[in-house]
């Protein structure tokens, strides 16, 4: 089941984020992710639409969303390559970019599993720039609604 994300959520959510991020972005100081950790809790339950997967009440992943762009995905290690993360994307597809002719998510060049996963879910690269906070090129990977 999918469901919009509950303050008692975020515990698990974080979780499912920081061990995510230490994984896929690993290039990256993990003091980062911790120096950051608590604004993005307050934005994955105030400022951005976040949903929750949820089986057998546990949360295997999430989505998080601003505007138009996917600002967070992430689904736990022990549940990866169960569908879940295409649920997600298709979730949001389907139920909250009625209005949005695009969706876009920027992932880090040597973050290869996530340009291919997004690569398989018709997500086109559009662009490639710097991050300039970390001085890595990016890719800016774009979905068109028809």
């Amino acid at each position: 089941m999918i469901r919009k994300i509950k303050e008692e959520d975020l515990t698990k959510v974080m979780a499912i984020w920081v061990k995510g991020n230490f994984k896929a972005n690993n290039f990256i100081d993990k003091d980062y992710w911790l120096e950051i950790y608590n604004d993005t809790k307050v934005d994955f339950l105030k400022k951005f639409k976040t949903y929750v997967y949820v089986k057998d009440n546990d949360i295997l992943g999430f989505i998080s969303i601003y505007e138009n762009e996917i600002k967070a995905i992430y689904v736990k290690e022990s549940n990866r390559n169960e569908g879940i993360g295409t649920k997600l994307v298709n979730y949001y597809r389907s139920n909250l970019a009625s209005e949005e002719k695009e969706i876009f998510i920027k992932i880090f060049e040597k973050n290869m599993k996530s340009i291919i996963f997004f690569s398989k879910l018709q997500f086109k690269n559009t662009k490639i720039q710097l991050n300039e906070k970390f001085n890595e090129s990016e890719y800016v990977m774009t979905w068109l609604k028809d």
